[in-house]
């Protein structure tokens, strides 16, 4: 009787996982045709260091770990 409740349970998993994954496909698959070219590849790897350095130095700021001058 609990074994067929522990093997369900234990699907739930693998299915968090697929539809994590899924989401992740659909959201970023538009960015994997701008790797083709080096402009555009060049672009995106600014892009995303000048966002996540915007992000890490706005943390720093509001939680005042290091002041900003």
């Amino acid at each position: 009787m609990f074994g067929d409740f522990f093997d369900n349970v234990g699907r739930y998993g693998s299915y968090f996982i697929t539809i994590i994954l899924g989401i992740f496909i659909s959201a970023f698959g538009w960015v994997a045709p701008l790797w083709k070219r080096p402009i555009t590849a060049v672009a995106l790897v600014g892009f995303l260091v000048g966002t996540v350095m915007t992000v890490i130095l706005t943390f720093r700021a509001m939680l005042g770990f290091t002041p900003i001058s």
